[in-house]
């Protein structure tokens, strides 16, 4: 079950893979729409891809004036070398305790017998803190359609410009 579209996002704080403490009320203060990409696990085929993929489009999320967050429940130095090896240009946060994926009701309670795994899912938060757009697969093969996200991420941006 997906939190509602215009509900208040739940805020969190969470270690990106530089140690530091991020949360989504800091990534809100410039002013962007917010894309939270929520990952099972890095590393594994499809997330490479999915990320990879986000990374590829950063031009056109950049245009829509949207930031790109991607969040998994895999350690902070996990993340860090997934980051470095394949040059994601965005911040990657570690919900190693499995807060915000409750919060976010995206967790994925077992995948090949590893238990509650981030589902794969992208939230559109507006700079007001509103959810303004969301997609969840229940199957962690199934990616995004990454068109409709640079799509719902430039209509965002366009009403905070209005």
């Amino acid at each position: 079950m997906a939190l509602p579209i215009g509900s208040k996002a739940p805020d969190f704080e969470l270690l990106d893979s530089d140690l530091n403490r991020v949360s989504l009320k800091s990534l809100l203060e410039g002013g962007r729409p917010v894309v939270l990409v929520f990952f099972p696990a890095a590393f594994s085929s499809v997330c490479t891809k999915e990320l990879c993929t986000f990374r590829d489009n950063m031009v056109k999320l950049e245009k829509a004036n949207a930031m790109v967050v991607g969040i998994s429940t895999d350690s902070p130095f996990c993340l860090s070398e997934f980051k470095k090896i394949h040059r994601i240009p965005f911040p990657l946060l570690s919900d190693y305790n499995r807060e915000v994926i409750r919060k976010y009701d995206v967790v994925l309670e077992d995948l090949l017998g590893l238990k509650m795994l981030a589902k794969r899912a992208v939230y559109i938060i507006a700079p007001d803190g509103t959810i303004a757009w969301e997609w969840h697969s229940d199957d962690p093969r199934v990616e995004p359609n990454y068109e409709q996200v640079i799509i719902e991420a430039e209509k965002v941006g366009k009403a905070k410009a209005c």
